[in-house]
């Protein structure tokens, strides 16, 4: 039998290490090189080559250690202004006290479920998002992340449908996963799926005509298409709105065309955009809807997507297992949802998200005048944000000052020419102001350094 004396040893000294919140400068400098040792070897060396958290960071990496608000603290106790806040995921800010008091509350009963035995908070968070969820959509299924909620939805639109192929739009994001289902070697999951690898074809985002033309093409050369996958507001891209008809036209092309309408609201849902639901917006109701990020409240990763009772039959008929996880929904995450869904609704975030960001975005429009040579535009709604840049190069000078004054963004991704303010909902006007003053010294030191 193999020794794992080491082994052991370093997952008890982590375990030790973890158990604190306050640390000591050497055990603080010990972490720093050792995460990004651990980065480089084990984990992916390009994120360190990437990050300023490395790149700007000086001697000692910017580790991050624990959060409070909306704001975080590195390993050194240094404290951040999280205007990043995980890509969307903490529309309640870190360690929200609430969603935090559940988890452990369930922690201490269960973790994962039998699979075998009815789960209660399961079915109570279905039922929850069944009455908070635009028109008819009272179904949902649980995962683990914002793309296996996608997965889920092409999967649902094709076995409805019976049709193989899809359209989506330039610039969309809606995750990395690759084809598992590709690779399994039991025709009960496989044969209503075939064939697989169908084709997808992409529009101008906003553009309702192209999406029209596009399927009038399909419809005659024969290509069948199942559904149309979108984001209300292109968040990857940039905080990218719409035009104000561009989603009730889409809606009545997709009924015209007979073809599902599919809208990821994994970044946009939960209030983040000012409304509950992006789509709300503009009145109009998905037949599938995805969901992820700040649905577990920054504590537990969990996902859905949901549509109507028509559409989930063929999950349930004729073979209920047709679509599982071990994991999705398990008890924790279902705890954290139902506790987030609570503080969002009882502080109506769609609300604060909206005022605040029109305050924010003004704000940042009149910076932007004041510095041509440096933005291009500000786009957005409530506190998804886009600040684009004359050239990546600015974007990433802009971004890393701020890094330097202690205010976390991010560029889309591998691009800095667009980079990001999504701050928790919970941000105060004041925060903003100083998040604001800390980003004018970061204008005029780019700006002199042009």
């Amino acid at each position: 039998m193999a020794s794992y004396g080491e082994s052991i040893k370093y997952a008890e000294r982590w375990l030790d290490i973890i158990k604190q919140k306050e640390l000591e400068q050497q055990t603080a400098q010990e972490i720093s090189r050792e995460t990004v040792d651990n980065f480089v070897n084990h984990f992916n060396k390009g994120w360190v080559e990437y990050r300023k958290s490395v790149t700007e960071a000086g001697d000692y990496a910017g580790t991050e250690w624990y959060g409070k608000g909306i704001y975080y603290y590195d390993v050194f106790g240094n404290e951040y202004i999280d205007c990043l806040g995980g890509y969307g995921a903490l529309d309640l800010g870190w360690s929200h006290p609430e969603v935090v008091e559940a988890v452990q509350a369930q922690a201490g009963k269960s973790g994962i479920p039998t699979q075998e035995l009815m789960d209660p908070l399961r079915g109570v968070l279905a039922n929850l998002l069944a009455q908070i969820t635009p028109g008819d959509i009272d179904h949902a299924f649980f995962v683990n992340s914002g793309t296996e909620t996608i997965e889920g939805a092409l999967k649902i639109a094709r076995l409805y449908t019976g049709k193989p192929n899809f359209i989506s739009t330039v610039a969309g994001f809606h995750g990395k996963t690759l084809g598992s289902l590709n690779v399994m070697g039991k025709k009960d999951f496989r044969k209503a799926l075939q064939p697989y690898g169908g084709q997808v074809f992409h529009v101008p985002f906003g553009d309702a005509a192209a999406l029209e033309k596009q399927l009038e093409i399909c419809e005659a050369v024969g290509v069948e298409i199942a559904a149309f996958i979108a984001e209300p507001i292109q968040g990857e891209a940039g905080a990218i709105v719409p035009p104000d008809n561009y989603w009730p036209e889409v809606r009545k092309i997709c009924d015209r065309f007979g073809i599902l309408l599919i809208a990821d609201e994994v970044q946009t849902g939960m209030g983040r955009t000012g409304k509950l639901w992006g789509v709300d917006h503009w009145g109009v109701v998905p037949d599938i809807l995805c969901v992820a990020k700040s649905l577990g409240g920054g504590v537990m990763p969990i996902g859905t997507f949901m549509g109507n009772g028509r559409i989930w039959k063929v999950f349930e008929e004729p073979n209920p297992f047709m679509h599982t996880t071990t994991t999705g929904g398990n008890p924790m995450a279902c705890a954290a949802a139902i506790a987030a869904i609570h503080v969002t609704l009882r502080d109506d975030l769609p609300a604060q998200a909206a005022e605040k960001g029109a305050y924010f975005i003004e704000k940042l429009k009149a910076l932007a005048e004041q510095y041509p040579q440096i933005y291009k535009s500000i786009t957005g709604k409530g506190l998804l944000i886009g600040q684009h840049f004359q050239a990546p190069e600015i974007g990433y000078k802009v971004a890393a000052g701020l890094f330097k004054r202690k205010v976390l963004v991010a560029g889309t991704l591998i691009s800095a020419n667009t980079v990001r303010f999504e701050p928790p909902l919970i941000i105060e006007k004041a925060q903003i102001d100083e998040v604001l003053n800390r980003l004018e010294d970061t204008l005029k030191e780019v700006a002199a350094s042009l």
